[in-house]
């Protein structure tokens, strides 16, 4: 979804975001003229890496790219700062994965005083939903880890070459060109994905991870989402003594072979779980690539490497 966001007044928001704002009402202005003055390519954000590395391979040498959160953070727990809303004040368009993730750019972009375009990659993707508990009701909650599954990101490329098009007509077939390409790239991956996990007996397709990432993995390629150490999409809840507990049950009553975890994160409990259960622990990249020149440091790279990492542990 494409929104057009304009300055509002500044309610309750954090105290951290009213400094940010105010930081850079002064910013703006400056940054404006100065990009006026810059050659024709589009100011492009990406919120991650994985959108990013996706919007590059569609907008190619014709934007100028800029990801605002860095390799290896968490968009779940992502704080942004005076630069990064620098950075969007001066961008002509702005894309975001959407389905919630990014709960930090909308208070952020209707603040900062210009009309930004924020386009969601995953509006028009059939969103896989939970019933999570928050505080005294039972809300639902549509799961925001729509890239783990290659033809979602199909979607992504055809919202991309859209936006794209819509504000740069003259390079229109320039972005059709290099998101079609792309998308055949998706295809070859998403039937390499089905080819590898044929390899593992179904009785094995049972995943336990950190938070509910691989929901939507585990629709498309016939996994069974055992349990999580953390409960939710979100790695920022907490797990009571009751819920590790269950996990450790489940673990050992449907002999589950691996837990598997995010890059980066506190493994200290997770740890824990596997050692009660005399499981394996095994690390995934989940919200972003590796480093550049890495094992996983582009979109197609991160999949082929948690498909082979999962396929050693389960087969």
């Amino acid at each position: 979804m494409r929104k057009s966001l304009t300055r509002t007044q500044l309610i309750l928001y954090s105290p951290d975001l009213i400094l940010i704002l105010c930081l850079i009402m002064g910013l703006t202005s400056c940054q404006k003229q100065s990009s006026s003055t810059k050659d024709s390519v589009l100011r492009v954000i990406a919120t991650t890496s994985l959108v990013g590395d996706i919007v590059s391979q569609v907008g190619g040498d014709k934007i100028a790219l800029d990801v605002l959160l860095p390799l290896g953070t968490d968009p779940h727990s992502f704080s942004p700062t005076p630069r990064d809303a620098s950075k969007i004040a001066d961008a002509t368009i702005v894309f975001a994965n959407g389905v919630g993730l990014e709960e930090f750019l909308e208070p952020l972009v209707e603040n900062i005083g210009t009309s930004i375009e924020v386009v969601e990659l995953s509006q028009g993707i059939i969103y896989r939903n939970l019933v999570e508990e928050d505080s005294n009701s039972m809300q639902p909650v549509d799961d925001p880890h729509t890239w783990f599954d290659p033809n979602n990101v199909i979607v992504w490329v055809d919202n991309i070459i859209q936006s794209l098009s819509d504000i740069d007509p003259n390079n229109a077939d320039y972005y059709i060109e290099n998101g079609h390409k792309y998308q055949e790239k998706l295809s070859e991956v998403d039937g390499w994905i089905r080819s590898q996990v044929a390899l593992i007996p179904e009785y094995n397709r049972k995943l336990v991870t950190d938070h509910q990432v691989f929901g939507y993995f585990s629709d498309r390629y016939n996994f069974t989402q055992v349990g999580t150490i953390i409960p939710g999409f979100s790695s920022l809840a907490e797990p009571s003594a009751q819920d590790i507990a269950q996990i450790e049950d489940e673990i050992q009553s449907l002999g589950v072979k691996a837990i598997f975890i995010s890059f980066g994160v506190n493994a200290n409990l997770a740890q824990r779980i596997a050692d009660d259960t005399g499981t394996q622990l095994v690390y995934l990249y989940m919200h972003s690539l590796s480093d550049k020149g890495g094992e996983a440091d582009t979109y197609l790279s991160f999949m082929r490497y948690d498909v082979t990492s999962i396929l050693i542990a389960l087969k």
